[in-house]
């Protein structure tokens, strides 16, 4: 039973960063109908300009936070000017393509400004080791899964009562119908990256502190996009708990059948899921009237 208890918990911890990578990934989609394959690597850009940022200004972990938002939603902006703006009215799939022109360009930005090696984050949580029975968590640990349920419930009440998480909505459902209602779908658009990269940042920070801040970070971001179509691509929550899903998931396959299989595990489970539901778990099935 502690076995099990043990596994459950260290899968909710990596399903916590899967589940925030996946409710970036689903934020762009829902509003833009965009799969943004470069999510991970933005994610390491966040957490690697994070740390340069931290380290130059001896920042503590909580200022650290706060600093890295900021620089987050500017990256996103950033990359939505130069990279996508530039692509509206064209076909998706062109779209689709320059995201993953974007991740490879990335990766390599990476590697030429901070080096090929894995290096420690240093930045330390305060509280040591937790116990909660026969569960032993490090407050890192502990730290991404209420993160995981701050973003997750905070996402929620974005899109449920904010005026900009409505007109989020009321684009992704009929960008031209928007348009009409004086929405500004350049903004929102924006808006969404920079959401995105905020949460996805955090995940990658997170991450880093407890593992280490190295150029396959972004391999994270793949790792969770199995969530993402788990939970629903146009279901940021649905995504988030999907994550979880698929780490516990991961765990207890490779603690109670072999190693090797929380790699795969994820794909088996997507394959099996949309057979039965195609747009996910807590997706919304479109119907189309004619």
């Amino acid at each position: 039973m502690d076995l099990f208890l043990n596994l459950v918990a260290s899968g909710l911890v990596i399903g916590s960063i899967y589940g925030i990578i996946a409710i970036a990934f689903a934020i762009i989609f829902k509003t833009t109908g965009v799969l943004n394959f470069a999510q991970g690597e933005v994610m390491m850009l966040v957490a690697y300009v994070s740390w340069s940022l931290g380290t130059e200004l001896t920042l503590p972990f909580w200022a650290l936070i706060i600093v890295s938002i900021g620089v987050a939603a500017l990256i996103g902006v950033i990359i939505e000017r130069l990279f996508i703006r530039p692509m509206i009215g064209q076909p998706v799939f062109a779209i689709v393509m320059v995201t993953i022109g974007l991740a490879v360009m990335l990766r390599s930005l990476i590697v030429i400004l901070w080096g090929s090696d894995a290096e420690p984050f240093d930045a330390a949580i305060e509280g040591g080791l937790i116990e909660i029975g026969p569960v032993v968590l490090f407050s890192e640990q502990l730290f991404a899964i209420i993160l995981f349920f701050f973003l997750s419930t905070a996402v929620f009440l974005f899109f449920r009562f904010t005026r900009i998480g409505i007109a989020m909505r009321a684009t992704a459902m009929d960008e031209t119908a928007a348009l009409l209602m004086g929405v500004d779908v350049r903004r929102i658009s924006a808006f969404a990256w920079a959401i995105a990269a905020i949460v996805s940042g955090l995940a990658g920070i997170t991450f880093a502190i407890m593992f280490s801040r190295a150029p396959d970070l972004w391999f994270q971001g793949l790792r969770a996009f199995p969530a993402t179509i788990l939970g629903g691509l146009d279901s940021p929550l649905g995504s988030g708990f999907g994550g979880l899903i698929i780490g516990v998931i991961g765990d207890l396959s490779e603690g109670y059948i072999g190693q090797g299989l929380k790699e795969i595990s994820g794909f088996v489970v997507i394959i099996i899921v949309l057979m039965v539901r195609p747009y996910g778990l807590f997706g919304e099935k479109e119907l189309e009237r004619v």
